[in-house]
């Protein structure tokens, strides 16, 4: 199988050669503005749908296998995308801040004319943070560009209390997902 991994994600990346899948990069840039009041789950899974369908435009290789996918941390009410500044990631991990959040991650698998999709979620609590800690951690640079403004496999870990569901879906591609979903379109 030709898998084409749509993003240009150093952590899906690491994530998918750490599970031994063999891929080439093809990113899909495109406008991640939310639309209206859409749900965080709608949300993710439109963006990740416009990800496929865009690298599979561009694609010249027959038969290859288009994964895409986004993630989309909501905390009371608000979807968190990629903090905008240091300000904003300060902001964000002071919403985060000893309550509970999800992380909705929403993968496509496109093959021809197949398509399968799902959307991820795992709920996520943060002890609660001091403004030294939340000055520390928007300074070590670590919340930029990522969704919600942590990233659990570094230093953002310490903050974590606890999750409930997958851990890579937090890091932003659900490993078995992906797996189970390529099962479905087919291996050649």
């Amino acid at each position: 199988m030709h898998l084409i991994l749509a993003s240009a994600s150093p952590r899906r990346a690491e994530l998918l050669t750490a599970a031994g899948f063999v891929y080439e990069v093809a990113p899909a840039n495109l406008d991640e503005s939310v639309r209206g009041t859409e749900a965080p789950r709608a949300y993710a899974l439109r963006l990740a749908r416009e990800k496929a369908r865009k690298a599979v435009a561009s694609l010249h290789h027959a038969g290859s296998v288009v994964l895409a996918a986004d993630t989309v941390v909501a905390a009371q009410g608000e979807i968190l995308g990629k903090p905008a500044d240091r300000a904003d990631g300060a902001r964000m991990l002071r919403l985060l801040s000893g309550g509970t959040h999800e992380v909705h991650t929403a993968v496509v698998i496109l093959r021809a004319t197949a398509e399968e999709t799902e959307v991820v979620t795992t709920r996520v609590r943060f002890v609660m943070l001091s403004e030294a800690e939340i000055d520390w951690y928007v300074a070590s640079g670590e919340p930029d560009g990522k969704a919600g403004g942590y990233a659990i496999q570094g230093r953002g870990a310490r903050f974590i209390d606890w999750i409930e569901g997958s851990w890579s879906n937090v890091v932003g591609l659900p490993i078995a997902t992906v797996y189970r979903l390529l099962g479905r379109v087919g291996n050649d």
